[in-house]
């Protein structure tokens, strides 16, 4: 399927290569706007087990070739044509980033295209606002790896609030080990949340303008081993945490004067956050926008589109330093292209 968006007066088509957590993704896009193809596998530990970096990293090595065959087929044109390879630089799990940074490189070398380096954080960013047109919002970014308030000023992304600990996508996920229910929990938790009304009492914690959610998982997993009913923990503990990132939202939105809140990441495919951060943006006169659903997680459309964005801007790097930073802050690197 092809995604249209806005459009660009030059034509390049560049690669992209997702691999910093449980998704191997490939895809095609091109700087007029379009995702011209986009597949991934993901690795999926058994229930009640997280992400093992060493195995997350074995399962794209063994699925890297038919990823990559499938999303070229889907485009339908030859490899020559493409004229930049991206990839997933950072921050995520290090032996799963240095297997799609290794095909990245290879794929660079034999066609003599240049690498592309890009970060994570903010491809979710940079494909959300190009699928829904934002284009100078306050950023609420909310994954397995990141729960982050963001807005552009001075040339980087700034952060105006974040987690003290683990990240919005990290309690959901690390509650549902402990039920267990399948990897990613977030959805599951959803679900068994539509289930309830019932809400019982837990640690709200905000300081200043970030959030602390270790707390609040500490108590879920105390009341699901005392016997309470799970659907009445999950729909408290989605209610919790999401007024938690809503109250800092809204003093965020508050203080940047943003006209624009843009919702990306994969938690952003949750319903009730959505509907809590609507209601934030209304009260701030300000408009929600959501990334849609097919591109809120991992994928290789986010890190193909900002790598069209950094070359346009002239950013590449050479095969020898093309390291991988797990550990890489989104407010730590200049953004030439916007």
């Amino acid at each position: 399927m092809v995604h249209t968006a806005r459009r660009k007066s030059e034509t390049n088509i560049c690669l992209g290569i997702e691999s910093t957590a449980h998704t191997f993704g490939v895809a095609v896009a091109s700087s007029d706007g379009k995702i011209l193809s986009d597949f991934n596998e993901k690795y999926s530990p058994p229930p009640g087990k997280g992400i093992h970096p060493r195995e997350a990293a074995q399962h794209h090595c063994e699925v890297a070739p038919k990823v990559l065959r499938e999303s070229l087929r889907r485009w339908g044109e030859p490899l020559d044509r493409i004229d930049a390879i991206a990839f997933s630089a950072g921050p995520g799990l290090g032996p799963a980033l240095r297997t799609g940074a290794t095909m990245a490189r290879t794929l660079a070398h034999w066609l003599g295209k240049p690498l592309v380096p890009v970060h994570h954080a903010i491809a979710h960013i940079e494909i959300a606002a190009q699928m829904t047109g934002a284009s100078d919002p306050l950023v609420v970014l909310v994954s397995g790896g990141h729960t982050t308030i963001t807005a552009f000023a001075g040339g980087r992304w700034r952060v105006f609030g974040e987690t003290e600990d683990i990240t919005l996508g990290n309690l959901l996920d690390m509650f549902g080990r402990e039920v267990p229910l399948p990897t990613p929990g977030g959805p599951e938790v959803e679900k068994l949340a539509s289930l309830s009304r019932s809400f019982i009492d837990l640690p709200y914690v905000v300081k200043g303008n970030d959030v602390s959610y270790s707390g609040l998982l500490t108590a879920a997993k105390r009341l699901l081993h005392s016997g309470a009913q799970l659907e009445d923990i999950c729909y408290s503990l989605q209610e919790v945490a999401f007024s938690m990132l809503a109250e800092a939202t809204e003093r965020a939105l508050a203080h940047t004067r943003r006209s624009e809140l843009l919702l990306t990441g994969g938690v952003a495919a949750n319903e009730r956050l959505r509907e809590m951060l609507g209601l934030v943006a209304e009260s701030q006169d300000a408009r929600l926008m959501v990334v849609p659903r097919e591109f809120a997680g991992d994928c290789g459309a986010q890190i193909a589109w900002t790598g069209l964005l950094a070359l346009s801007a002239g950013v590449k790097t050479e095969i020898s330093k093309s390291f991988v930073k797990p550990r890489w802050r989104l407010d730590s690197l200049d953004i030439p292209w916007r």
